[in-house]
């Protein structure tokens, strides 16, 4: 099998290490490097959080490069509230000495790209090491094989305001310049941003029975997850009333992967950088702008498709053995029934003068 070269760059996060876990055990990819953003975390601590990762799968010979600390223009608001102080569940697992993370990820990136060529780049956090690339090194990409994002929402509400997904909310700037890459740069004209927004990844939900079954394949594997994760559960359940946690990060690896797992459009997208909307993506499908296709945004996706695909490729096991207990365990388009329940909620409270 030819593996398709591709750089993770991320800002780890408990479903960051999630989708590391999954690309690093799917043969279809080679990871060349790990480059940390500020977003869920410092840059810094995502680095640490990589190398505890890449450590647990006895990957350390894949290198970790520290990039921008700081949003391109707004003030860095990272998400530790959601993934606990150490971005990993507030587990506190022990750095990794014997290997360290290395400064300069744009210069890895840039140099990645020329010397290798046709690089993919699955971006999991803000996209500011994207834009710093894109601004200081040009020539690099006409090397870019893909660029899939992690981050924005087409028709779904958002996660840190009514209308922005955090990663573009982080840092608006660095997304914008990156979509408007697509639509003028020469080296990028003819390619699109693969935009894996909250639509699809809202119905990702891995749930407690979920996991139980996880420790039950292999109980070194569960066990981390079900140690990073339980922070990530509390977190959904006191904010949203979700028993469990959405997981974005490993659908975008699992569709660079295979494409039978979502179905999208193709938009011209941008993003706002000001006022209440800051953050938001607005994608024009229907070519009322008269501008050209920038982006390909995912709109459907497989629950229960993309769990078994997780389960088969961390655990090692055969889907004939994963699908019927999935079907036991996982209702159909649940993360749509949970989201709606919320939504119709919140209406309900609205309605009725709910207290702050």
């Amino acid at each position: 099998m030819n593996a398709r070269k591709v750089i993770i760059d991320c800002d780890p996060g408990i479903d960051d290490v999630l989708a590391l876990m999954l690309a690093l055990r799917s043969p279809e990819m080679e990871v060349l490097g790990v480059t940390t953003v500020c977003g869920n975390v410092p840059a810094a601590q995502g680095g640490e959080n990589a190398l505890k990762t890449l450590e647990f799968l006895k990957r350390l010979d894949v290198p970790v490069y520290l990039g921008e600390a700081r949003p391109l223009r707004r003030a860095y608001v990272d998400a530790t509230d959601t993934h606990g102080a150490d971005g990993l569940g507030e587990s506190f697992l022990p750095n990794v000495e014997k290997v360290r993370p290395k400064e300069g990820a744009v210069d890895f990136l840039a140099e990645t790209l020329k010397r290798e060529k046709q690089v993919s780049i699955i971006a999991l956090g803000p996209l500011t090491n994207i834009a710093r690339l894109i601004e200081c090194h040009p020539e690099a990409l006409y090397s870019l094989d893909e660029l899939i994002s992690m981050g924005g929402s087409y028709k779904s509400h958002g996660n840190c305001s009514p209308v922005a997904e955090y990663n573009y909310w982080c840092d608006p700037d660095a997304a914008k310049a990156v979509y408007e890459a697509f639509d003028r740069h020469p080296a990028l004209r003819e390619k699109q941003v693969h935009m894996v927004g909250l639509d699809v990844t809202r119905e990702i939900l891995l749930t407690p029975n979920l996991v139980e079954y996880m420790c039950c394949l292999s109980r070194e594997i569960g066990a981390f997850i079900r140690k990073i994760t339980r922070f990530y559960f509390d977190f959904h359940w006191k904010q949203e009333g979700v028993i469990g946690c959405v997981i974005n990060d490993p659908l975008a690896v699992a569709y660079f992967i295979d494409r039978s797992l979502c179905d999208g459009i193709d938009a011209y997208t941008q993003v706002e950088t000001e006022g209440n909307s800051f953050g938001q993506t607005l994608a024009d499908p229907y070519g009322i702008w008269k501008k050209e296709k920038n982006s390909h945004i995912l709109t459907k996706t497989d629950p229960m498709k993309f769990m078994e695909f997780f389960i088969t490729r961390v655990f090692g096991v055969p889907a004939s053995q994963v699908r019927p207990i999935l079907r036991q365990i996982m209702v159909e388009n649940a993360g749509k029934l949970v989201w709606a329940q919320k939504e119709a909620s919140l209406f309900d409270e609205g309605e009725g003068g709910a207290e702050e």
